[in-house]
């Protein structure tokens, strides 16, 4: 994604909302809004005709539901990535969107840092979660895994999905290498994969 912008479709039933979030991310060198609608049947069909390289979803809206719409779109061989943006809290949201094929699942209450570097992760081929999502992803899991990830566990696993090396993880959540190093090998015996690739897919629910 260096040599042209991220071109995004923004998803969104609330006006404010979505015309804010317009006009952040055109302010915002590097990312190009190629279009923003307020109804998922639109959603379906807008990502079809532009292929953006990012849909910002909401789940809540009129019509097709953001889950469905995000279904449709995977399916759709557009090869755009569904970052879901919303208000929805709870684990069963998240699971089926993350098991339908989102890339990412963050809350509108996200920093605005956050929510950039999410759209730039995703672009790229990474995962995202937003604090907390993937210990709740795999605690939804347990009857899969052998062993439930502590927290420190839970927050390894959502950097590595977010494409960090063991060195910046360290660096991000200020532990030793070592440290980091022994807790990646815990989550992937835990997980019962054989490398971090597996494990993002895993935590996303895919695997």
């Amino acid at each position: 994604m260096t040599d042209r912008a991220v071109r995004v479709l923004i998803v969104d039933d609330h006006p404010l909302f979505r015309d804010g979030l317009a006009g952040l991310l055109a302010t915002v060198e590097g990312m190009e809004v190629v279009d923003a609608v307020g109804d998922g049947e639109t959603a379906v069909r807008r990502t079809v005709e532009l292929v953006p390289d990012v849909v910002l979803m909401d789940l809540n809206l009129p019509g097709t539901p953001g889950l469905e719409a995000t279904r449709r779109i995977v399916s759709s061989g557009a090869r755009s990535a569904v970052l879901v943006l919303t208000m929805v809290d709870d684990d069963s949201s998240v699971l089926a969107a993350l098991r339908i094929g989102a890339r990412g699942y963050l809350l509108k209450g996200a920093a605005q840092e956050e929510v950039l570097a999410a759209i730039r992760t995703v672009a790229a081929g990474g995962a995202v979660f937003g604090p907390g999502v993937a210990q709740r992803v795999i605690g939804g899991r347990g009857r899969e895994a052998p062993g439930s990830l502590t927290p420190r566990e839970a927050e390894i696993l959502a950097l590595v999905a977010r494409g960090l090396s063991n060195p910046a993880i360290a660096t991000e959540l200020g532990i030793s290498l070592k440290t980091v190093q022994n807790h990646v090998s815990q989550v992937l015996a835990k997980l019962q994969v054989g490398d971090r690739t597996q494990a993002a897919f895993r935590a996303r629910g895919l695997s």
